[in-house]
C-alpha cells in the first residue's frame, strides 16, 4: 500500500503545530510542511488551498482537516502506532526538559 500524501500547513512558532508534528513523527509518517505567515492577511495561499485561515491544517489525500484536536484524532484513527512511537515520545520529552533547563537553570536545579 503506498504511503499517504500528507501536507501540513503550520508555523514553527505555533504550539498546536508543534504537537501535530510530534504526533506525525511518533507515527513515523512522511509529510510535506507548508509554512504559514504570522499575519492572517498574508495567508492567501493557505485560504485558497484549504479554505481555512487558522493553523494547523492537514491535507490528507485531498481531505482538509483543521485544528490540532481534529488532526490528531484523524491520525489516531487511520494510522497504527509503530513500536518506535514510545522512543520518539521519550526523545521529545528529553529535548523539552533540556530546553527548560537551559531557559530556567535555577528551576532545573530545584527539581533535581
Amino acid at each position: 500500500m503506498p504511503a499517504p500524501t500528507l501536507e501540513l500547513w503550520q508555523a514553527e512558532w505555533c504550539p498546536a503545530s508543534h504537537r501535530v508534528r510530534q504526533r506525525l513523527t511518533e507515527l513515523g509518517l512522511t509529510y510535506t510542511v507548508r509554512q504559514v505567515p504570522v499575519a492572517r492577511e498574508d495567508r492567501a495561499e493557505l485560504v485558497s488551498s484549504t479554505w481555512q485561515e487558522s493553523i494547523p491544517v492537514l491535507v490528507a489525500e485531498g481531505e482538509v482537516i483543521a485544528g490540532e484536536d481534529a488532526i490528531v484524532s484523524y491520525l489516531n484513527t487511520r494510522f497504527a502506532e509503530p513500536p518506535e512511537a514510545e522512543y520518539q515520545r521519550a526523545k521529545a520529552a528529553k529535548a523539552k526538559q533540556q530546553e527548560l533547563e537551559t531557559a530556567c537553570p535555577k528551576l532545573a536545579a530545584a527539581t533535581r
